[in-house]
């Protein structure tokens, strides 16, 4: 018998984490924040407890309650990419498992940096599994890493083989058939495995309801080039920000920075972090071509070093949200010599994570900017997640027997189900809307 509980991302968009039971041996796929719940309790300055306990109950972290009587058969826990929503829990709760962490080797060098910032020791073995491979779990489970792309690298497709038919893992990813770094989807694969017979698709639904394919990251490569090369910038300053996990736009930036003849400095920890595991596992080589300041005191150094000369310089900050304390909200704070004046750029190469928080903090954010007279450049961005027509098509592709919308609140599922239905599936019967803790019996 297969067991699938729906631990967290079910009822909300993050705090990703799906339990499968395989007769007696349980496999852990993904262990996510709630980015918005953490991001607000730990902005408080008097917060000190980050016990599993603490952080299940203010949400921030999937509830592992709902499979408590599974903690002892679980035999690993699979990471399918390097986003804090897919991996950000695992510091504070692998430790209650007796069992190996198994994900990509960019996921896997991010997650080792963020042990080491936040001084953490996990008694678990952390395994690095290239895309397009196999990890056994047991003589009668292994797991397949698909290769998949999304906007962070080595993002994986999980197929789960067992002898009752294939689960398959699509928590996240989109089709991209041009991407700016690493291979295209794994299509073929794809294919054979729906020949083989998959039992349930666990699927991405976040877009469910926008009735388009989503565009490949070369059109936001096209769209930052008509910003950064098209718009007229001389003698004014131009900072970027963007997602600091996202390496293809990253690398994006350097390559037009350097058209533009500018020196391109990289600004705070999180675009460290990304930047110097994707450079550990050599999937980049940014350090070559731009500066890469971490550090609170050495960001302050070098700000107040080239202030005078704003114009000769390409700046990348963390930032994109309007977070108070990352380094484009510390710029406009005038905390640095380097001020931002009339006629300078600022382009948001991301879009807005729509949340209270997210929305306030960046509409205070551009209200500022504003009334420096800086011109501001949005949404020069294409999401990484997959919208209506890729689902429809890999749902067509592996032919499932069953579907689980992910990663969804009930609104997002619903049109996942609506799709479904489409296709010839019946809600309640072979499409199944889910919430945290639920439980579905194969």
């Amino acid at each position: 018998m297969i067991e699938i509980c729906t631990v967290g991302g079910y009822d909300e968009v993050g705090k990703n984490c799906t339990a499968i039971k395989v007769d007696n041996e349980v496999i852990i796929l993904d262990m996510g924040l709630h980015l918005d719940k953490y991001i607000a309790y730990t902005e408080d300055e008097d917060v000190y407890d980050f016990s599993a306990k603490k952080l299940i109950e203010i949400g921030a972290v999937p509830d592992l309650s709902f499979i408590e009587e599974w903690v002892p058969r679980t035999k690993v826990i699979i990471a399918t990419h390097a986003h804090l929503d897919h991996i950000g829990a695992i510091p504070f709760l692998s430790n209650r498992f007796d069992a190996p962490i198994v994900t990509t080797p960019f996921a896997k060098a991010v997650l080792e940096a963020i042990l080491s910032d936040e001084k953490i020791e996990l008694k678990n073995e952390v395994k690095a599994v290239n895309p397009n491979s196999f990890y056994k779990v047991s003589d009668n489970i292994t797991a397949e890493f698909i290769n998949m792309t999304h906007s962070t690298p080595q993002t994986a497709m999980i197929a789960i083989h067992t002898k009752y038919g294939i689960i398959v893992y699509a928590n996240d990813f989109k089709f991209d058939n041009q991407p700016v770094l690493g291979k295209k989807p794994n299509f073929k694969r794809l294919r054979e495995i729906g020949k083989k017979g998959v039992l349930c698709l666990i699927l991405d639904s976040i877009y469910a309801a926008s009735a388009k394919k989503t565009p490949s990251e070369s059109v936001a490569k096209e769209m930052l080039k008509d910003v950064m090369l098209g718009t007229n910038s001389r003698g004014k300053a131009v900072v970027i920000t963007t997602f600091s996990s996202h390496l293809a736009r990253l690398k994006s930036i350097i390559e037009f920075g350097k058209k533009m003849n500018r020196k391109i400095v990289f600004l705070g920890r999180s675009l460290n972090k990304y930047v110097k595991a994707g450079e550990k596992v050599k999937i980049i080589n940014f350090s070559k071509s731009a500066e890469i300041v971490g550090f609170r005191d050495m960001v302050r150094k070098r700000m107040n070093k080239i202030a005078d000369k704003k114009d000769k310089y390409l700046i990348v900050a963390t930032g994109h949200q309007g977070e108070p304390k990352a380094i484009l909200s510390r710029i406009i704070n005038n905390e640095f010599k380097f001020r931002l004046g009339p006629g300078d750029h600022v382009v948001f190469s991301c879009t807005v994570i729509p949340n209270e928080i997210n929305q306030a903090n960046r509409e205070f954010m551009e209200n500022k900017l504003r009334e420096r007279g800086v011109r501001i450049f949005k949404d020069i961005h294409v999401s990484g997640h997959c919208a209506r027509e890729d689902q429809r098509d890999l749902i067509e592709m592996l032919c499932p027997k069953n579907i689980i919308p992910a990663h969804v609140d009930v609104n997002m599922a619903t049109a996942m189900a609506e799709l479904a239905k489409e296709l010839g599936y019946k809600l309640g019967k072979s499409v199944f809307i889910m919430e945290d803790g639920g439980r579905l019996r194969f």
